[in-house]
């Protein structure tokens, strides 16, 4: 994982019981382990073997009032 630490990713995840999860959030860690997504329910961990695939995306649009 070569993304930069602080940038928007969304991370589509295998999950156990079959299907994918799409991970959205800021990138707190990537190494060959895996990923750390900061999302708006709290920290998520996607381990290297669970990822199927990633990109980089661009910032939240402000939201309405």
């Amino acid at each position: 994982m070569a993304w930069p630490v602080g940038v928007r990713v969304v991370v589509r995840r295998r999950l156990a019981e079959g299907g994918y999860a799409d991970v959205l959030g800021e990138l707190l860690r990537a190494d060959d382990d895996g990923v750390d997504v900061a999302t708006r329910r709290g920290p998520v961990r996607v381990d290297a073997a669970d990822i199927a695939l990633g990109k980089v995306v661009p910032p939240a649009a402000p939201r309405r009032r």
